[in-house]
């Protein structure tokens, strides 16, 4: 039985069942970032995303259109892609040779060729959004993406997001349940204790009372720097269905800082049309998983990829503006060094919090002000877990 406003007991951690129920009725209903654009630049270029044992090819077909194949093959199942990136003319089965084109069609199956309806053996498509450059999927054909869209599309539009590119990318194996690294995401009132270098020059680690008039002040220079003050929040229960969550939030720097950098100076060049530094950051999320958060000089895009009950893949990925030249207009070293250390220590706080969780005498506590968010998920998570199986 769960105690309103307290955290999850235990079994939610650990149970297989409860793992399975998780994956079918949220991470096949969700949007959940891919990747971004400029990783597949090329017609052939993919590289494969997994999901809770689900592999998907993400694959550039023509200059303007991106695909999401299952990586399925539609003979007897076998992986058709094995490598993780690369570029290819077509996908060939290592197991019986079926060949499939950069749009999933059949175009070769030896000896049968000639006898084979291929029209109805092509590779099974997912759900492909290409929403400012960054790719999100979904499994549920029927999922609606334009609300999501009408919501962060404005707010994200100066940074020109479809003119940045991949600076770096960084998986981050974290020994524990997913939901258990998503409400550590969710929440600042750990940061001053284990993240001392992002609190000092970020509002996020103060409680909102302490920071809104210097937020106020971050609200008021947006026009001048280029940027939207619009926000919006429809995470979790605010959301239409299941996978749409959606929020955009602006938060203020701290102590001068005018970026995410070692000093709180900038480490890359501006992005998009933004004028100039305001003093604030954007965060936003899209479905369950998936996270960014936008400096006026580089991106970085968080996505909690459940691998199994007990195992998720933090995946962390850094933007920069298309044009800028590594070793030139940014040291890479210095532009991955906020988040990187960052998650780093967070991927130990979430083991170490896993630990416990497993002990026989792990007993629920209550959630603190700053904890609300981290709150409402755990009320959208059990809203879903207790629906019933008619209808699902």
């Amino acid at each position: 039985m769960h105690r309103p406003g307290h955290a999850l007991g235990q079994d939610f951690y650990r149970r297989e069942d409860v793992f399975e129920i998780e994956v079918n009725r949220i991470f096949l209903k969700s949007w959940i970032l891919a990747g971004h654009q400029s990783q597949v630049p090329e017609v052939g270029d993919f590289f494969v995303f997994e999901i809770a044992g689900e592999s998907i090819i993400i694959v550039r077909s023509d200059t303007s259109h991106i695909n999401a194949l299952l990586n399925v093959c539609r003979h007897r199942g076998s992986r058709v892609c094995l490598e993780e990136q690369g570029h290819t003319a077509r996908f060939v089965c290592p197991y019986h040779a079926w060949n499939y084109d950069l749009n999933g069609a059949l175009q070769a199956a030896p000896q049968i060729m000639d006898t084979l309806d291929t029209g109805k053996y092509p590779l099974r498509r997912v759900r492909l959004e290409n929403f400012h450059g960054l790719l999100f999927i979904n499994f549920d054909v029927r999922a609606e993406f334009g609300p999501i869209a009408a919501d962060l599309g404005k707010v994200l539009a100066p940074y020109d997001l479809p003119r940045t590119r991949l600076a770096h990318r960084e998986s981050y194996r974290i020994c524990s349940n997913w939901k258990l690294a998503v409400e550590n995401y969710c929440e600042c009132y750990h940061c001053v204790p284990a993240h001392r270098e992002f609190a000092v020059g970020h509002g996020r680690a103060r409680p909102e009372p302490k920071v809104e008039a210097l937020k106020q002040e971050v609200l008021s220079r947006a026009q001048s720097c280029g940027l939207s003050a619009e926000l919006s929040n429809r995470g979790w229960n605010k959301a239409e269905a299941v996978g749409m969550d959606r929020y955009v939030d602006r938060y203020p720097l701290l102590k001068g800082h005018v970026s995410g950098s070692r000093d709180g100076k900038p480490v890359a060049p501006l992005l998009g049309s933004v004028k100039g530094f305001d003093g604030g950051a954007t965060e936003f999320q899209v479905g369950p998983i998936s996270y960014g958060l936008v400096y006026c000089d580089y991106v970085v895009l968080y996505r909690f990829t459940p691998v199994r009950v007990n195992e998720t893949n933090c995946e962390v990925i850094w933007l920069v503006r298309e044009s800028a030249v590594a070793g030139k207009d940014y040291d890479l070293q210095e532009l991955i060094w906020m988040w990187d250390v960052t998650t780093r220590a967070d991927k130990k706080i979430i083991e170490d919090n896993r630990r416990g969780v497993d002990s026989r005498f792990f007993e629920p506590g209550p959630f603190t002000p700053m904890e609300y968010y981290t709150q409402a998920f755990t009320e959208w998570y059990l809203g879903i877990m207790s629906q019933c199986e008619e209808g699902q």
